[in-house]
């Protein structure tokens, strides 16, 4: 089951998606480092990370599954946002010095075709950023925020999928420490909870980020168009929406 634009956009606008919000984009931002004159795609539902390139990078898209349906995006001037199949995206070879995938490996159907069209978009030594629910996190076997739906990751997992793909990790984070609950308590002591349990380690996080290298070469050729399966998922489109 995959999420609706509509649904992420109440998760991210109520409280406990507004601290979801602060905990990854503090990771998102640290991976990405300095972004200006860099064209950055966000992939997924990546918008609500995506606001602090507007002003510095070249270029920012916002590219979003056909499944899950588009938001306009940002809400001042004009939209960024692109109603797209994720594995077959509107852009030309090495055209982006980085992606940002989020709310995106845990929905699509074949993640390895996802990766092989990431590598081709991406420019030589351009960087993947992505954040996956954490296999045996708390927030992946609750399903009251986007991360328990779809498939999660283990590191091993995710590790595989990148070198399998010619991308080599560089970095790895991780985030939500705190449980998913709409109760007043533990929402006043998220930011507190989310500091000291990350000096347990990744044991009760919620959600992996990693950010990798596009290598030179491919480790495996994209299957042709005709060879994929006929309608897919991600070929029926939902409608674009206001919103986030």
């Amino acid at each position: 089951m995959t999420p609706d634009v509509d649904g992420l956009i109440r998760f991210y606008k109520s409280p406990l998606g507004r601290l979801t919000r602060q905990a990854i984009r503090q990771q998102v931002s640290e991976l990405a480092g300095d972004v200006t004159g860099l064209r950055l795609l966000g992939l997924g539902f990546a918008t609500p990370y995506l606001r602090g390139a507007l002003k510095g990078a070249e270029r920012v898209l916002a590219f979003m599954p056909a499944r899950q349906g588009a938001s306009s995006w940002p809400r001042e001037g004009p939209s960024h946002t692109v109603l797209c199949d994720p594995l077959e995206m509107p852009l030309t070879d090495a055209a982006m010095d980085m992606v940002i995938v989020i709310h995106g490996f845990e929905h699509v159907v074949d993640p390895e075709d996802m990766m092989r069209e990431l590598w081709r978009i991406c420019a030589p030594n351009g960087r993947v950023i992505i954040v996956v629910p954490r296999r045996r996190g708390l927030w992946a076997g609750l399903d009251t925020n986007p991360f328990g739906y779809g498939q999660p990751y283990s590191r091993g997992q995710m590790d595989k999928l990148l070198r399998d793909h010619s991308f080599t990790p560089e970095v790895w984070r991780d985030g939500l420490f705190f449980p998913p609950i709409h109760s007043g308590p533990i929402l006043r002591s998220a930011r507190m909870i989310e500091k000291a349990s990350k000096m347990f380690g990744p044991t009760f996080a919620g959600a992996m980020c990693v950010r990798a290298k596009k290598e030179q070469f491919p480790a495996i050729a994209r299957r042709k168009r005709a060879e994929k399966a006929l309608g897919a998922p991600e070929l029926a489109p939902q409608t674009a929406r206001e919103g986030f």
